[in-house]
């Protein structure tokens, strides 16, 4: 393989890198060839570059400009990179005087700016614009890209039934909104407060809200938990968004029916306890005596036959008794 056109092992570290120092993604192996006269700065000259960050918001499928603010008109031949950034994906995205494949025909650019035509949801991330001037003046840039989505209708997980006095956690999901949305929760139809003691209404519950994962934790329920609950998410893009209706009903321990079915066990139990009683004294659990088997020697059975006499055909049956009778 040639030098300068595919990835190195960096000393160490065991992962590929693009013999240019930067790759092409994070995740991957492959590195974009190094285009001739675009040398990179040496590995660490990014340490005290000058670093300026903003944020813009935009609808989704609208157009945005992103700007280079690390570029100035003053410098000579300055070299410009960008690179999208997302969690911990970093891809180039105009790289060696040349916009990269995936946005070749979406992103029009120029020495002060990239332009969108049009960005969806997939676009929300940080773009990351480097400027060199010779071979160690480095200037970048950010700018945090956030891609404006209405929320979906969200899900309320609500258990139907919850006992006085255990804990109960209610969670409220909804996964398109973009920022992430807050929630709030209602109890038949009454908006329910960060704090209970505030209000009259629902101070003689004990609860938390957490509007930013949208879990409303009850702990412990009590009777007046009882009620129809739902939550709405919100980013203010585009209008609230509200769940289903779903019931919760507070119970108490049933002693009565826990007494109850300990009754039928112990029931059972016994019953069972004297069917084995029962059929160990008839002995049907006992074992019968073993049948006594035994060979006889040679002589007693030659003795036994010599005194056996043959049946004779010609004998004739025993007479008759007479009886006689005397009056």
């Amino acid at each position: 393989m040639g030098t300068g056109t595919g990835p190195q092992m960096l000393a160490g570290l065991g992962r590929p890198r693009c013999s240019s120092g930067i790759p092409q993604d994070l995740g991957s192996s492959w590195c974009l060839p190094r285009v001739s006269g675009a040398s990179l700065p040496p590995a660490g000259s990014l340490v005290g570059a000058q670093v300026t960050s903003e944020t813009t918001q935009v609808p989704e499928n609208s157009a945005v400009d992103i700007y280079c603010t690390a570029y100035k008109p003053s410098m000579s031949s300055p070299r410009i990179e960008w690179k999208f950034q997302k969690g911990t994906s970093l891809v180039l995205l105009y790289y060696g005087n040349e916009l990269t494949e995936p946005y070749k025909n979406r992103v029009q650019f120029s020495s002060t700016k990239i332009h969108f035509s049009t960005v969806t949801r997939e676009d929300t991330g940080k773009y990351i614009c480097e400027v060199v001037e010779g071979s160690s003046q480095i200037s970048k840039s950010e700018v945090n890209l956030i891609v404006q989505v209405p929320p979906s209708k969200p899900v309320a997980h609500v258990p139907t039934s919850a006992t006085i006095g255990s804990k109960a956690v209610l969670r409220c999901t909804e996964t398109d909104g973009s920022p992430p949305p807050t929630f709030r929760w209602y109890r038949d139809t009454m908006l329910m407060p960060s704090d209970p003691k505030t209000s009259l209404t629902f101070r003689n519950s004990s609860y938390t809200l957490d509007s930013t994962t949208g879990e409303l934790t009850f702990e412990p329920v009590s009777s007046f938990d009882t009620g129809d609950y739902y939550c709405e998410a919100s980013n203010n893009v585009g209008s609230p968004q509200k769940s289903d209706v779903v019931h919760m009903e507070a119970n108490e321990v049933n002693v009565g029916g826990i007494v109850a079915a300990v009754v039928v066990l112990l029931m059972v139990l016994a019953l069972i306890a004297f069917g084995i009683w029962f059929a160990y004294s008839r002995g049907f659990f006992s074992t019968p005596p073993a049948r006594r088997s035994f060979t006889a020697s040679p002589r007693t059975a030659a003795r036994a036959s010599s005194n056996r006499r043959p049946p004779s055909w010609c004998e004739a049956p025993p007479a008759p008794r007479t009886v006689v009778n005397v009056f």
